[in-house]
């Protein structure tokens, strides 16, 4: 009993006005007990997975073929390991992935971006075997499972290689736009003590039928897409034409089925800012030109090369974009002879998209807009 003489109060003060306090003191404590026996991870409001990693020097083709890294800016959920250069999934849904590499002078720049070890998502090439360097950049976002596992790959012939530097040339990224909303995964939030634990003399949570064990399956404001083409489109001299939207093949995910792969366009069902990412090939002897357009024709970005030399390489953009309801989005290739855009079974060609953030009443169906 020396030990509660040593916490016996003073005279005439008193150190706890009610037994209720002890009584949820001693229940927290058994609670965070069996948590810690639990080994279960700190509480988190939503589930999250998101790295970026850097490499500061050369790989040669026929020295290693998966790409790895040295060095670690973000690894939330330490689902990324730089050593492997692995991104294993912990968390279902659809993740956006971009990496940029560095062209080796007199060498072929060739990395795919590959899921499970043997399915190319994209890649970056450039086959010009000139002395300059250069980068590449591609993106995509894919669709994942727990355990599936995505990296880079560098082909394995000596006449390939990727350049980098202290500077550093190459990156890889990517995170979790959205999970799984059929996935049955929950995870904790910060409430204390969940419906039927409840410890005698604590006060209530907050909110009384907030369901602790939160699953994506709550309703909220998704939309997003990642297409590839796998075919070129050549430009002819038809004379003046409606100009029509460069068209998909290859869907990895479209979450509300707002895009339509066919037709090249996507359709905004809910207000808010947008990110829009793609990449296109260039055709040998062909001039690249590739805007990313709104509604019947208001360009908001492009890519453009007018070498035409024989080589194949590709060209990027990106940026956000303000929409509402029933907006349009898609790509116009300039559809003139002398014009193209490259790809084939590596998909070149990728476009992608994704909302960042709905505006307040975007769940609103019936509103209208100016």
């Amino acid at each position: 009993m020396k030990f509660l003489q040593i916490l016996r109060p003073a005279a005439g003060v008193t150190l706890w006005r009610s037994s209720s306090g002890v009584s949820c003191l001693l229940g927290l404590v058994t609670c965070l007990g069996c948590v810690a026996s639990l080994n279960i991870t700190p509480m988190t409001s939503s589930p999250r997975s998101a790295f970026s990693a850097t490499r500061s020097s050369s790989v040669l083709g026929g020295t290693q073929r998966v790409v790895t890294f040295d060095r670690l800016l973000v690894n939330i959920g330490d689902d990324f390991n730089p050593d492997t250069g692995g991104f294993r999934c912990r968390l279902p849904g659809a993740y956006y992935f971009s990496f940029t590499v560095g062209k080796f002078p007199k060498k072929i720049l060739s990395v795919m971006l590959v899921k499970n070890g043997m399915e190319v998502q994209a890649m970056a090439y450039d086959g010009y075997r000139n002395q300059g360097r250069k980068v590449q950049s591609q993106s995509v976002m894919v669709s994942l499972k727990p355990m599936d596992t995505v990296y880079l790959l560098l082909q394995e012939n000596p006449e390939y290689a990727i350049y980098s530097n202290v500077g550093p040339y190459v990156t890889f990224s990517g995170y979790l736009v959205y999970p799984d909303s059929t996935s049955s995964v929950g995870y904790l939030n910060n409430h204390l003590s969940p419906p039927g634990l409840h410890i005698p003399g604590c006060p209530p949570p907050i909110d009384a039928h907030y369901d602790w064990r939160r699953t994506t399956t709550i309703e909220e404001a998704r939309s997003a897409f990642s297409v590839a083409r796998t075919s070129s489109a050549l430009g002819e001299s038809r004379g003046h034409r409606e100009r029509e939207a460069l068209s998909f093949d290859v869907e990895y995910v479209n979450i509300g089925g707002h895009f339509n792969k066919t037709s090249g366009r996507f359709i905004c069902h809910f207000p808010g800012a947008y990110f829009f990412a793609f990449t296109v090939g260039k055709h040998p002897r062909r001039a690249l030109s590739v805007k990313l357009m709104m509604g019947r024709g208001e360009v908001r970005a492009m890519v453009f090369d007018e070498d035409l030399s024989r080589r194949r390489e590709m060209q990027s953009q990106s940026l956000l974009l303000s929409l509402k309801r029933g907006d349009s989005v898609w790509l116009y290739s300039q559809q003139d002879d002398g014009y193209a855009v490259y790809s084939n079974q590596g998909r070149y060609t990728t476009f992608s998209g994704f909302l960042v953030y709905p505006y307040a009443d975007s769940m609103n169906m019936d509103r209208t807009f100016p």
